[in-house]
């Protein structure tokens, strides 16, 4: 049996969780804001979709139907438009990893995969996007 090779540090490394945990998604959740490096895109603001998947335990929340036991979904979806609504970065990727930040801040949320993109980005494409993975420090973040 071949010996797997070393960790190398450019490898990116999640936490290690304990077990494989659920999923929720919000999808195309649509907000207008400032973003990008051209002078038009610093003054008009532009549509752009975004998708969340949290990752979380759900466990208890599916045996007790109490909404207490699990991820307040709409909570996230005001704290991320909000957050987008009122911001003015230059970077897709500066907005991914404030939009990961404010979902990471959400009780019970462990990881989220951040997918947004800029339909009117580039001439003869659909969208332009950029995706990203975040996850709390083993033992630190918010919980259930």
């Amino acid at each position: 049996m071949a010996d797997r090779p070393p960790h190398s540090p450019q490898t990116p490394q999640f936490p290690q969780l304990p077990e494989e945990l659920d999923r929720i998604h919000i999808r195309d959740l649509a907000a207008r804001c400032i973003v990008g490096i051209n002078p038009d895109e610093r003054v008009n603001k532009q549509d752009i979709v975004i998708n969340l998947t949290l990752h979380a335990d759900l466990r208890k929340a599916g045996r007790t139907d109490d909404i207490a036991d699990t991820v307040d979904y709409k909570a996230v979806k005001r704290k991320v438009l909000a957050l987008v609504e009122g911001s003015s970065f230059l970077l897709l990727e500066r907005l991914a990893e404030a939009i990961a930040g404010a979902c990471l801040a959400q009780p019970g949320v462990r990881r989220v995969r951040v997918l947004v993109e800029k339909p009117a980005a580039l001439r003869l494409a659909r969208t332009v996007g950029v995706e990203i993975v975040r996850a709390c420090p083993v033992g630190e973040g918010p919980a259930a």
